[in-house]
Formats: C-alpha cells, structure tokens, sequence
C-alpha cells in the first residue's frame, strides 16, 4: 500500500513539475485604441480642421513607442500636428504623448479624404479616415 501512495505522490509530482517553466512569461504588448472628437465634413480652400485626439491603452508597458503616419488618397492638404510638425504623406512620426491634435489644412477645392495610422512596435495598428467636402465659399459670398 505504501508503494501505491509513493508511486501516486511521485506522479503527482511530475505532472506538476512539468505544467511549469523556469521563464517568466511578461506581456509587452497592450491592445490600444485611438479615439477622436467629432471632426467637420466640409472645409473650405485655404480652411484648418482640428482633430483631437486621445490614444487610450488597455496596460503599459515602459518599452511601448507609437507612430503616426498620414495618407492621402483624396484631395489635398497638409497635415501638421500640435507642436508644429508638418507631416509628409507615409513618413512616420514618433508619438509621444498619449493626448494631442492634429491640423488639417485643405489645399485644394475637392473633397477630400485622409487617412491616419498609429502603430505600435509591436504591429500593432489603429487607423481613422477623414472625409471633408467642399464647402463652397463663393456662395454664400455672392447671397
């Protein structure tokens, strides 16, 4: 009987044994998300757009650095964050602050679409599309 109770206790102690592993798993990945305030749908030549926003992060983890990249597929304008940066279509930009705006300047009279890109370096990736229409000046200039 005693060798059933050691034969077991010694089982038991390799099936524990075995679930575990000397290395300490760490998550460096957080999901995130980027939220933004309502934005305009129609802007005018030579007219700035303010698009606030917010990077909301579900856990942090110190090594974390984001992104921001911009495209524009429709129209167009310049784009330029709140410390004054003027982004270039597809170059990425370090994003350093968890809350800040982005400027959208329109160059052009029609409609326009921009695309935004935040990523992690982990591949992580949070887009937003922007749609402004022409808002036409001339007439309400002419009435």
């Amino acid at each position: 009987m005693n060798t059933i109770w050691a034969v077991g206790g010694i089982a038991l102690a390799l099936f524990c044994l075995s679930a575990c592993t000397r290395e300490l798993d760490v998550q460096q990945a957080y999901d995130f998300s980027l939220e933004v305030m309502p934005v305009q749908n129609s802007i005018a030549k030579g007219e700035t757009a303010e698009i606030r926003c917010s990077l909301k992060r579900s856990g942090r983890f110190a090594n974390t650095q984001y992104t921001i990249r911009y495209f524009q597929p429709d129209g167009k304008g310049c784009l330029k964050m709140d410390d004054g940066t003027i982004f270039k279509p597809n170059d990425r930009y370090p994003l350093t602050r968890d809350t800040f705006r982005l400027y959208y300047t329109s160059l052009s009279t029609d409609r326009q679409t921009i695309d935004i890109y935040v990523e992690d370096n982990f591949g992580q990736l949070q887009q937003r599309t922007f749609n402004f229409n022409n808002k036409d000046t001339s007439k309400r200039l002419s009435s």
